[in-house]
């Protein structure tokens, strides 16, 4: 049994191929479903944001589901063997453990110590387990990652100073005009990183804010809230002409802001400098507009030059908090184990007790003058022979996984006694009566 983690992030694989593995959220359960159909996976969740598209999976086999993560994305995401080899890293186990962890407590976003990843992976999570696709194993690791989030962010000072990518994008903006005193800010997108972004603009100085999104109404109650207007979404050139910058994070599947408009939008600013800056995955804004005379196009990945200072001033308390994550994986790696072997000796007793009864029952049908008080020492007699051949060896497995071999004395129990664990046991705990 392995639990199993595929993916691609912002690390490994640049914008322009992260975004074809893009899964939208309104679209998961759908998904989810499909990958069902790979019977090799008997749990799913998928997570998927701006920086990073992870499969979690927990299978019989390693190699079958590695399989199965493979074949769903080439299905799924149009995606050619080469480009998977190329992106996807593959983890299982106490390193998938250890990734969910360190992601859900932001230690490896782009910007360390952001907070809305936590948000996305109990979304992701969520979804999965509603659908039916998040079983026992997922829901213990997913529970244990948000508790150790938790903890890191009572524990250390890494989420003292609220940062995110829209407030990244937010000081770029500042530290291409120097000032945003008098700027005008088009918010394409009336979402999450749009609200957040246009917050974090009005904090730097900005004081005209435009709002466009297909749903008008959105854009209404966004401006209203932020004492931005709305503008009529179908007129994106004119409302590019009005602003000096533009923050791009919508919901759509691919480009909103086309070249032509930035072009034209530029031809009514007389030539006029403008500023984008495209936060959504996929890309909303036609890269070739970084191609036009004073337009100066900025994705999510053109952020990395702004976060390397974030990083920097924060290096302690990452070292702190990948203390704790640490100790967390271990202690959750230990606790699982002793479950495993536990559940382990379960199954062994449960074909002993199988065997036992058989092997008596065969030795009584020949005696069938036997007493009761006679067939009572038979099966008492055989059932101390049972727990006396077994105790020695529960014992040194016990023993080897007190001593951080918990791995080894897995399978040497499940090899030599020719038994796997059975979740659904409803026996009684090992070790009673040895």
């Amino acid at each position: 049994m392995a639990i199993i983690l595929a993916g691609v992030s912002h690390h490994n694989t640049p914008l322009e191929v992260r975004e074809r593995f893009y899964f939208p959220e309104n679209t998961m359960p759908e998904w989810l479903d499909r990958m069902s159909q790979f019977r090799s996976l008997s749990e799913r969740v998928i997570l998927s944001t701006c920086n990073r598209v992870e499969l979690y999976g927990y299978a019989e086999s390693y190699e079958q589901g590695v399989d199965a993560i493979h074949e769903f994305l080439l299905e799924s995401r149009d995606l050619r063997s080469d480009e998977l080899s190329d992106h996807l890293y593959i983890q299982r186990d106490e390193e998938a453990t250890r990734h969910l962890f360190r992601v859900a407590s932001s230690l490896d976003s782009m910007v360390l110590g952001e907070p809305q990843i936590l948000g996305q992976v109990k979304e992701a999570y969520r979804i999965a387990q509603e659908a039916g696709h998040a079983g026992k194993t997922l829901n213990a690791l997913f529970s244990r990652a948000f508790r150790v989030a938790k903890k890191v962010r009572d524990k250390t000072a890494l989420g003292k100073k609220a940062v995110s990518v829209s407030s990244v994008a937010a000081e770029l903006a500042g530290r291409i005009f120097g000032t945003l005193e008098g700027k005008s800010v088009l918010l394409i997108g009336a979402g999450e990183m749009a609200e957040l972004a246009a917050r974090h603009l009005a904090g730097h100085g900005a004081e005209m804010l435009l709002v466009a999104n297909r749903t008008f109404s959105r854009a209404e109650t966004l401006a209203g809230d932020l004492g931005g207007a709305a503008v009529d979404f179908g007129d994106l050139v004119g409302a590019l002409a009005r602003a000096d910058i533009v923050i791009a994070s919508t919901g759509a599947q691919g480009i909103v802001v086309r070249q032509e408009a930035v072009a034209a939008a530029l031809e009514a600013r007389r030539d006029a400098p403008i500023f984008l800056i495209d936060i959504a995955v996929p890309r909303n804004i036609d890269p070739s507009v970084d191609g036009l005379e004073n337009a100066y196009l900025y994705d999510i990945d053109d952020l990395q030059s702004v976060v390397a200072s974030n990083i920097k001033g924060r290096e302690e308390e990452a070292r702190e908090a990948l203390s704790i994550v640490e100790k967390e994986v271990e202690a959750y790696v230990r606790r699982t184990q002793v479950e495993d072997l536990s559940r382990t000796f379960s199954a062994i007793r449960i074909e002993a007790e199988f065997q036992r009864e058989g092997e008596v029952s065969k030795t009584l049908s020949r005696f069938p003058d036997l007493g009761e008080k006679e067939r009572k020492a038979v099966e008492a007699m055989s059932r101390s022979i049972v727990n006396k051949l077994l105790h020695r060896p529960f014992d040194v497995l016990r023993k080897m996984a007190d001593e951080e071999a918990g791995d080894d004395s897995l399978f040497i129990a499940q090899r030599l006694f020719g038994v796997d664990s059975d979740e659904d046991s409803d026996s009684s705990r090992p070790g009673e009566g040895e």
